[in-house]
């Protein structure tokens, strides 16, 4: 190799190196902050005098009024404009467990996150407020999908579907029953009185998700699929709503539920808004190392979960980009980056307490290996990677500028108060200049598996932001602001 191509290399590495210096110094603090106040960029409904992020305004202030409900509230679950209540159910319950888990750390911020759960949970007790009816979702997909438009000025049809007896939907109303038990518990020392109210209505929902068995990809058809289909059917999402209930509740009938179906579960390295699996097991498993006769149901199946995420495990079921991000199939990666570092570091605190440890062929992790990886993966998505991007936007000095998100592309209505019609609102799409609007705090679908990331509206698996990408996030920058880990 001739000295001035030893000078290149070496001049190249120490670059990469600076750089990933420069994105080691992570701020979880304000990090948490900002993935918090992300929620109030993707607010639906008429928006308090608290609100923060200023370039948004009301929106969609006659949701349900096609079926005679008031459906006012919520959020948008991603760059568009419809309120797909599946994921944004899991969204809740999410957030829900951040502060059940993790909101004595979370300081100045946990009135913020509890904000941010009222939110959801308000607009659910709507969705919740007839008996044997659950709305499913408000706007139709084909035609939001179809304009680039601020939610201000939507004039697409705000179509409302809900589920009932005659045309169930297990999996959605399981989901929204675990939503709103999560959020009892987090605001049980804060308000008991609305506290008790969310445990009742989470019952009520349940018993209507378990007594009208059947899928909601067949009760909402075209307004589900191919958006938000549910693939891995609907008894995780009856096991899960059963599972948070007896944490919420400790009544055993949801316990011996939880006991009598688990053996169902298939997909035990699987968690998000589709598949709860690894999430059943990860939560059941607090009570069930203390309990013999449920040992042996969950924590084989959980300690399985675990060996599929370690990098050295020989049960290894993830991929590792060469930068260390955690990768599977599919897009809007870091949804599952997140998601499953979340349980990496619950579990790994139920482990303590436990005093036990997780073997993986000749591998053996403590809770101090879990918690490493967890680390890693937040780092990494904050800037500790080989692009030193941060993919939190408005945090560090570089992040992604042209995220495929309605709101942030099109000027605000301070700046433009005129009507942008549908198609009016492509000039700003196509535009090459950076989003007017920052939606601090939104995380986005990340980079490909070589680490390489396009910031561009068009690469929407990597640009655009999602609530169920940030709720679990939440959670994991509130325990690392307060374990600083070398």
């Amino acid at each position: 190799m001739s000295s001035k191509v030893l000078l290149l290399v070496t001049m190249t590495m120490m670059m990469v190196m600076v750089t990933m210096t420069r994105a080691a110094s992570i701020n979880y603090a304000e990090a948490l902050a900002k993935s918090i106040l992300f929620f109030e960029g993707q607010r639906s409904g008429k928006l308090p005098p608290s609100q923060r992020i200023k370039w948004r305004k009301d929106s969609a202030l006659h949701d349900g009024s096609d079926i005679h409900m008031d459906m006012v509230g919520g959020y948008y679950d991603a760059g568009d404009n419809v309120k797909f209540n599946f994921p944004m159910a899991f969204t809740l319950s999410m957030l829900g467990w951040s502060v059940v888990e993790f909101g004595d750390l979370m300081g100045s911020e946990l009135q913020n996150a509890l904000e941010a759960i009222r939110w959801g949970s308000d607009y659910f007790l709507k969705a919740t407020k007839h008996p044997n009816i659950v709305v499913a979702q408000v706007g139709n997909p084909i035609a939001d999908h179809d304009c680039w438009e601020r939610p201000e000025d939507m004039d697409t049809p705000r179509t409302s579907y809900f589920v009932s007896q005659n045309r169930p939907g297990s999996e959605l109303s399981a989901e929204i029953a675990a939503a709103l038990a999560a959020s009892s518990m987090a605001f049980r020392k804060t308000d008991p009185h609305y506290s008790n109210l969310l445990l009742i209505k989470a019952m009520q929902v349940f018993d209507f998700a378990n007594k009208y068995r059947g899928s909601y990809n067949n009760s909402v058809g075209a307004g589900a699929c191919p958006f938000y289909c549910d693939f891995s059917g609907y008894m995780d999402e009856l096991i899960w709503g059963a599972a948070w209930l007896y944490k919420a509740s400790n009544k055993p009938n949801y316990r011996d539920f939880v006991k009598a179906n688990i053996q169902s579960m298939g997909n035990l390295d699987e968690f998000g808004w589709d598949c709860k699996h690894a999430g059943i097991n990860v939560l059941v498993s607090q009570w069930a190392m203390a309990d013999a006769s449920s040992r042996d149901l969950f924590i084989p199946n959980a300690d399985k979960f675990i060996c599929s995420l370690l990098p050295s495990s020989p049960t290894k079921s993830v991929s590792y980009s060469k930068g260390g991000l955690l990768f599977k199939p599919g897009g809007s990666n870091l949804q599952h980056t997140t998601a499953l570092s979340f349980l990496l570091i619950v579990y790994a605190r139920y482990m303590q307490s436990a005093k036990k440890t997780v073997t993986c062929g000749n591998e053996v992790a403590d809770p101090a290996r879990l918690i490493n990886l967890a680390k890693s993966q937040v780092d990494y998505i904050l800037g500790k990677n080989p692009l030193g991007m941060s993919y939190m936007v408005g945090y560090g000095a570089k992040y992604p500028k042209k995220i495929h998100h309605r709101g942030s592309t099109l000027p605000s209505v301070d700046m433009h108060p005129q009507h942008i019609q549908c198609r009016e609102g492509d000039q700003y799409f196509k535009s090459e200049k950076p989003n007017p609007n920052i939606l601090t705090g939104a995380v986005v679908g990340g980079p490909a598996e070589d680490d390489s990331f396009q910031d561009s509206r068009y690469n929407v698996g990597q640009s655009e932001p999602t609530t169920y990408i940030n709720a679990p996030f939440v959670g994991l920058l509130a325990y690392f602001n307060k374990h600083t880990i070398s």
